[in-house]
This record gives C-alpha cells, sequence and structure tokens, in this order.
C-alpha cells in the first residue's frame, strides 16, 4: 500500500478539488528531473536544479573529472526521485494550501475514495481522523504526515 498526503484548497469547500500526492520514488522525476518539477509547476525547484546541474557540469570541466559530473548529477536525480513528493507538497503549502491528513490505499483511486468518505461535509468535523496505534490517544493526536526522507517545512 502506498501513502497518499491529501492536500485541500484554501477555500472552505474545496474537497472535490483536493490534490493527492503520493508519498515514494517517482521514475519520471528520477529520469526527467527539471521537466518533472516543471510539469508539477514547481517553478524554483525547476531553476535550482538546472543550476546545481550546470554548476557541477562546469566545476567537473574545469577540474577534468568528467565522472564526477555523471555520479553527481546522478546523485541530483535520485535526489528529486526520492523528494520530489515532498518538494510538491512544500509548494502548496507555501500557496496556501492546508494538509488534511494521509491516506493510505493501493492506487490513487482508491485514495480519493478513502479521503472523501473520511471528509465530513457537513462541516462539523474538519479534522484528520484519529489514528488508530497501540499508543495512547494523546500521542496519536499529535502525530503528523511524514513525506520522503527528510519531511517537509513546516512539520517538526
Amino acid at each position: 500500500m502506498a501513502s497518499y498526503v491529501v492536500m485541500e484548497p484554501p477555500v472552505r469547500d474545496g474537497a472535490e478539488r483536493a490534490v493527492l500526492v503520493r508519498d515514494g520514488f517517482h521514475f519520471l522525476a528520477f529520469v526527467f528531473p527539471v521537466f518533472w518539477l516543471l510539469f508539477h509547476r514547481l517553478w524554483l525547484e525547476a531553476l535550482a536544479v538546472f543550476a546545481v546541474g550546470l554548476a557541477i557540469g562546469a566545476v567537473a570541466s574545469y577540474l577534468g573529472y568528467d565522472w564526477l559530473a555523471l555520479v553527481a548529477g546522478l546523485a541530483v536525480a535520485i535526489f528529486i526521485g526520492l523528494e520530489g513528493p515532498a518538494l510538491k507538497v512544500a509548494a502548496l503549502l507555501r500557496r496556501g494550501w492546508r494538509e488534511w491528513g494521509v491516506v493510505e490505499a493501493d492506487n490513487s483511486g482508491d485514495a480519493e475514495v478513502r479521503y472523501l468518505e473520511a471528509k465530513d461535509f457537513n462541516g462539523q468535523d474538519d479534522t484528520v481522523p484519529a489514528l488508530q496505534t497501540n499508543r495512547p490517544a494523546r500521542a496519536a493526536a499529535t502525530a503528523v504526515p511524514a513525506l520522503g526522507m527528510l519531511g517537509y517545512p513546516g512539520r517538526g
């Protein structure tokens, strides 16, 4: 099962416009990091990856170690493949979106159904459903979604 972070837009009744971000390795982000970032409207991140790629190429060419550019470029591509979803969540948070919670499902369709089943459309309960763990209720209520290796801004 995969984990999906559910992001809701800034408007109050935006459940039908919610975005589900799957945690895990994204192969297209690994193969085409800059284009994947641009496709997901992560302009600053794409610019940073492009600049890092140029800097890696320039330094490796200046030092005469062409293999260094290959290894460093591969490391950047692996990082984007792994951390692309966390970058997407961070960008949505900067735009005013809010986290609803985490849904586990086999695919995005099932995740969307689980989210809509758990969402209360009457406006009485707009919080994340309680996590089912063996820990005390207080610890379960303070759990926050975690995505990727490094987490993302705003959560600790």
